[in-house]
Parts: structure tokens; sequence; C-alpha cells
């Protein structure tokens, strides 16, 4: 009878130790999830750039006046938050601001139509060690990597700038074939013609805590 209680006893506190076990490994589980403390504002994203023209590099600019943002992730942090984001721009969605009426056209049919698979410019918004981000771009059939600078303004709004080079996406016959249909518009004091294959992108993105 001394052996039967003594079993039974031990048996209890067995029971009792992995209760407390499992309920230790669920109380680690939870510890361990992290609830994004940011939420990207909706139609908040924008997104600009400047190309050049003429030997003297004079600034020609424009905005994307659509863009499709999604897997917007978690973390504890803004940086966090943003990275893996995705994101698609329609090129149609282009806008120049041009008095005349004619730049965005031949912008379309001469740069964009000049590459492939260009209905859509693509990417994913990157953070590595050190809040150093980048993103990856997918035009003309080629994904490369923009490094980005970045500014806040208050806590939530970020403003990010890079330096698109276009020769890295095989796209220096675009900037051929704008060139030449521009060519006057875009020759110099200097009498020479250029496109510069250079492009500054900048995206103003805007948080909002939860």
């Amino acid at each position: 009878m001394k052996n039967l209680k003594l079993i039974a006893l031990s048996l209890l506190l067995l029971a009792n130790f992995s209760c407390n076990n499992a309920n230790k490994s669920t109380e680690t589980e939870t510890e361990v999830a992290v609830e994004s403390k940011f939420t990207l504002v909706e139609d908040s994203t924008k997104v600009s750039f400047v190309g050049y023209k003429t030997t003297e590099k004079v600034p020609v600019g424009g905005v994307f006046t659509k863009i499709n943002v999604s897997n917007f992730g978690e973390g504890e942090t803004a940086m966090e938050a943003m990275n893996g984001t995705k994101f698609s721009i329609p090129v149609s969605s282009l806008f120049t601001n041009d008095a005349t009426g004619s730049r965005d056209p031949k912008l379309l049919e001469f740069f964009f139509g000049a590459m492939e698979n260009t209905e859509l410019i693509s990417g994913v918004f990157k953070v590595a060690d050190g809040n150093e981000c980048s993103m990856d771009v997918t035009l003309n059939g080629s994904t490369q990597n923009i490094p980005l600078e970045y500014t806040t303004v208050g806590d939530t709004k970020y403003i990010f700038n890079g330096v698109m080079e276009l020769g890295n996406w095989d796209a220096l016959g675009a900037v051929a074939s704008i060139n030449k249909a521009c060519e006057a518009l875009h020759t110099g004091k200097d009498g020479v013609s250029k496109t510069w294959s250079e492009v500054a992108v900048r995206a103003e993105v805007l948080l909002a805590e939860k």
C-alpha cells in the first residue's frame, strides 16, 4: 500500500511538472511573436524621378500618380515593418506636368516603348543590418538593386532617395531612342544632343502608429 501511494504521488508530480512546462512553452511562444506597431497610410506613397538632358545636365522631373503596395510587414520599428514591402507602378501613370502635353506620350512611346515588359515597374524594398536600405527594381526584363539613403520627417514620414543607372537594366537603347525623338530639345548651348542614363529616384512613405 505504501508503495502504491508513492507511485501515485510520483505520477501526480510528473503530471504537474508537464503541465507547468507546457504553460511555459506557450508563454514563450507568445512572447516571441512580434506584432507590427505600424501601418501604411493608404494611398500616401509617392514616387518621383528626375532625368537629365543636354551636356549641362538640365533636370527634367516627373511623378507616377499610381503605385500599388503589398506585403507590408511586421516589426517593432518602422524599418522592420517596411522590410519586404512589394510595389508595382503602372508606367501609364507617368506625369511630368509638361505644358505642351507632348513629353509624356514621347516618354511612353520612345523610352518605355523601347524596352521589354514595361507595362509595370515592380520591386521589393529591403532593409539590412544597421537599417541600410535598398530596393530591387525590375525593369526591361532585368532586376537590379538600388541603394537608398533616407531621411525622416517626424516619426512616421520616410523619404528615400537613390540613383538609377539605366545601363544596369540594359536600357541604353531606350535612352538613345528618347534622345533621338527629342534631339532638338536635348541639344544644349554646345550644339550637342544628350540624354543622360542616370535617373534620380525618390519615394515618400507615410506610416501610422497603431
